[in-house]
């Protein structure tokens, strides 16, 4: 795996806030995302642009921007990527002006991507809220890898010792949740994002016009 971060954007304050959700394959990102923004319509997320081909059920500017690789590296070129990777020769990439549009506008963002990518945003976003999602436990992962149905034997293993590489990077991220059960989950999730929200760097760049009363008084 190939990933790069975006040439260095200067770190400006803004209203909305960028969540990061990454997490091994089969813990269950995909669906507490989904449900978390069907709860929370607050957040928008963020559609990456991937030069690999449409999954059945996927839709084009919904789950991802599906592009051909010679557009994916123009995009590049011009800097167009907050971060960029390259994942089994597929190419992957987070819009940067799409992003900082939302936030300067005061709109929460999510953006799921892997841990390295999480990193990579991190340096340039500090203000980012990351937050992994883990399995209960690997076993367990690897169940409902097989209970899927989608991938070969040789892929499901592959997976596996993926996310053992990842779990070891879970200590870089502000909220872990464990994925035993989706509604203890999701509301472990809802919880996180309450409570960023809450943090005075937030709220003092929501509400300056409260803190500007209370530093005068």
């Amino acid at each position: 795996m190939t990933l790069m971060p975006a040439p260095h954007a200067e770190h400006e304050a803004t209203a909305g806030t960028l969540f990061i959700v990454s997490a091994p394959s089969g813990a269950g990102k995909t669906t507490l995302v989904r449900q978390l923004m069907e709860h929370d319509p607050a957040i928008r997320h963020s559609v990456s642009y991937t030069t690999r081909q449409p999954r059945p059920a996927e839709r084009d500017g919904h789950d991802y921007h599906f592009i051909d690789i010679q557009t994916f590296l123009a995009m590049r070129e011009r800097g167009d990527f907050l971060e960029w990777a390259e994942v089994h020769g597929n190419f992957y990439g987070t819009s940067k002006s799409w992003l900082l549009a939302e936030m300067r506008a005061g709109r929460d963002t999510l953006l799921e991507i892997d841990w390295q990518g999480a990193q990579q945003v991190r340096a340039l976003m500090p203000d980012a809220v990351s937050i992994f999602i883990a399995p209960p436990s690997i076993p367990e992962l690897e169940r409902r890898l097989r209970t899927r149905g989608q991938d070969s034997e040789e892929v499901i293993q592959r997976r596996v010792a993926a996310a053992l590489g990842e779990m070891r990077h879970v200590d870089e991220f502000d909220f872990v949740i464990i994925n035993n059960d989706l509604q203890e989950a999701l509301t472990d999730l809802a919880a996180a994002v309450r409570a960023s929200r809450l943090s005075f760097a937030h709220q003092r760049v929501r509400h300056p016009d409260v803190f500007r009363y209370l530093s005068s008084s």
